[in-house]
């Protein structure tokens, strides 16, 4: 089902970001919308989890280096039926831990040193647990699509914004104003049509 969800979310994008393109700058803008979805939607499947684990600095360990939570996903991953995940740790006090990856054969599995020192054995693998369930069902591609498709709208809107507060775009005042109008109702309302596609989608 996630991953339905996930092709209906790409190419619902792609449309979207069309019809966008097409609405502030015409035939040409929809050609640029296209090749931009293009590139977002090959970046998105192949490298959010890489996007992700950099932006929070998580660092790879060995089972040498965790032996403790290492024990515990692999536990865990054998009883799910899934492969072994890549293991991270994250330098920072604040207790989180995260999976990414688009399919359970890419799939990592992040923790920060606070949640690591902060938790019990049976806390930790109530966490680690969850985490796995979410790269068992393939909800992090998901989720990592939805708030792409929301950050592109936000962007184009943002865009198209500016351009008919400068002119771009043609056409007469008028219709310079409407489309001004537009993007900035879409960079309200965008933040609000992220939160409730991942809600629709979510488990």
């Amino acid at each position: 089902m996630n991953t339905f969800k996930s092709t209906l979310l790409l190419v619902g994008m792609t449309l979207l970001l069309m019809f966008v393109g097409e609405h502030f700058a015409g035939r040409n803008g929809m050609a640029i919308a296209l090749v931009v979805a293009v590139a977002m939607n090959f970046t998105t499947y192949f490298y959010s989890d890489k996007i992700a684990l950099k932006i929070y600095r998580a660092q790879p360990v060995t089972r040498e280096q965790l032996p403790r939570a290492y024990a515990v996903v692999e536990r865990l991953a054998a009883k799910d039926g899934i492969p072994m995940p890549k293991m991270y740790v994250i330098p920072t006090e604040s207790p989180n831990a995260f999976a990414t990856g688009r399919n359970p054969k890419h799939a990592s599995v992040a923790m920060t040193h606070g949640i690591l020192g902060l938790l019990d054995d049976e806390e930790l693998e109530g966490v680690l647990a969850h985490e796995l369930g979410h790269v068992k069902n393939r909800d992090i591609l998901t989720s990592s699509i939805a708030a792409t498709l929301a950050g592109a709208i936000t962007l184009i809107a943002r865009f198209g914004y500016w351009a008919s507060l400068f002119g771009y775009g043609g056409g007469g005042g008028g219709r310079r104003r409407d489309r001004g109008l537009t993007a900035l109702l879409m960079m309200i309302l965008a933040p609000i049509a992220a939160l409730l596609i991942q809600m629709a989608i979510s488990r």
